[in-house]
């Protein structure tokens, strides 16, 4: 990684002032923990986006968040249990928005778009954060069990829904959503190729999908 001194944009420096005003009134308040742990992660999240890892420690989140080194020892006993806090925060705001769109689909077609939209948006926002905390390897081990849990239970839901509205055979149906998932991450990795529009890339994503599926439909249906 580039060591040159950085120069954070004066958006960012705003972003970042704005959250150490806030942390350090919440210091003069009484918190619940969560609470305060939360905005300890939001600084932490800022400052991984403004310079990396590069400069990241206990002594730096403390000193941007305007509380001392002691006091977030208090929440995280180390740096890594405290990126690990934040990666499974953004997991669980993934997973959390997700059923909130799967509530919310009219059908099935509905469901993809909501669904495919949602991530596409969520890694076009989140995606620098994420990216640098799943390279951190003790991180990302860290949060791979909670991690795989999730994601099974997404996969199991869609094959369930995929045989449910095309009739599909199960191996058919899981081999569909695996495919259908990965080209929903590469729509959302490469973001730009669509000028970064969330929109165009997911109604791509869904052509691609509901075409296939209706294909294999009349492929393989009558072996279901």
């Amino acid at each position: 990684m580039n060591k040159s001194k950085y120069t954070p944009k004066p958006e960012l420096k705003l972003k970042r002032a704005s959250a150490t005003a806030t942390i350090a009134k919440a210091k003069r308040q009484r918190l619940a923990p969560e609470v305060r742990a939360g905005l300890i992660l939001d600084c932490a999240s800022k400052l991984i986006l403004d310079d990396g890892f590069t400069e990241i420690s206990m002594e730096r989140i403390g000193r941007d968040a305007g509380v001392s080194k002691a006091l977030i020892y208090n929440y995280f006993p180390n740096l890594t249990d405290l990126l690990r806090a934040l990666l499974e925060r953004e997991i669980t705001a993934l997973q959390v928005r997700g059923l909130e769109e799967v509530k919310a689909a009219e059908n099935f077609a509905d469901l993809l778009r909501r669904t495919t939209r949602m991530y596409i948006q969520h890694v076009a926002e989140r995606g620098p954060l994420l990216q640098r905390l799943w390279k951190e390897s003790a991180v990302a081990r860290s949060v791979a069990d909670v991690d795989k849990v999730g994601h099974d239970q997404a996969v199991t839901y869609f094959v369930k829904r995929v045989r449910k509205e095309y009739g599909l055979p199960a191996d058919i149906a899981a081999a569909a959503v695996d495919m259908q998932m990965s080209m929903t991450e590469t729509a959302a990795q490469h973001l730009s190729n669509t000028h970064n529009d969330v929109d165009l890339a997911t109604d791509i994503c869904l052509h691609l999908i509901l075409g296939g599926l209706d294909k294999l439909s009349r492929a393989y249906r009558k072996k279901a």
